[in-house]
């Protein structure tokens, strides 16, 4: 409660919820508010950083589960998301980027991966998320 006090009043941005990442912290906010939360050329993240002396990063809330996965992969295109519920009752999600963006997409050793898996755990328990080619579905 006290990163997101903290977040809140350095960027004006209203935030929905802050989850420790690794190293960083990643804060989820409300609809309409992530540019606010950056700030030009990203100073209120560095502001907000500096200050919490940590790694900060910022998804953006939708009320659909594929406007959130959009945003969770930001700034990569996201072309399909597809929710596949196993019989046991476990969900998996298949996300296929736009071909540029697909290393984009997963990031530095699988990051935005881990990110995209502890978010969408939280909020839609979904257990497994993977990221196909757009070449491999045609």
């Amino acid at each position: 409660m006290r990163y997101i006090g903290l977040f809140e009043s350095l960027t004006g941005a209203s935030v929905k919820d802050c989850v420790q990442h690794g190293e960083s912290l990643l804060f989820v906010v409300n609809p309409g508010n992530a540019g606010k939360a950056i700030g030009k050329r990203g100073s209120n993240i560095e502001r907000v950083s500096k200050v919490l002396q940590k790694k900060v990063e910022v998804v953006e809330w939708a009320d659909t589960l594929e406007d959130f996965v959009k945003s969770i992969f930001a700034p990569a295109r996201i072309l399909s998301v597809n929710l596949i519920t196993n019989t046991d009752g476990s969900k998996r999600l298949i996300v296929v980027p736009h071909e540029e963006d697909q290393g984009l997409a997963i990031g530095k050793n699988g990051r935005n991966i881990q990110k995209a898996r502890l978010l969408l755990k939280r909020y839609y328990d979904i257990e497994h998320v993977e990221i196909k080619s757009a070449k491999t579905l045609t």
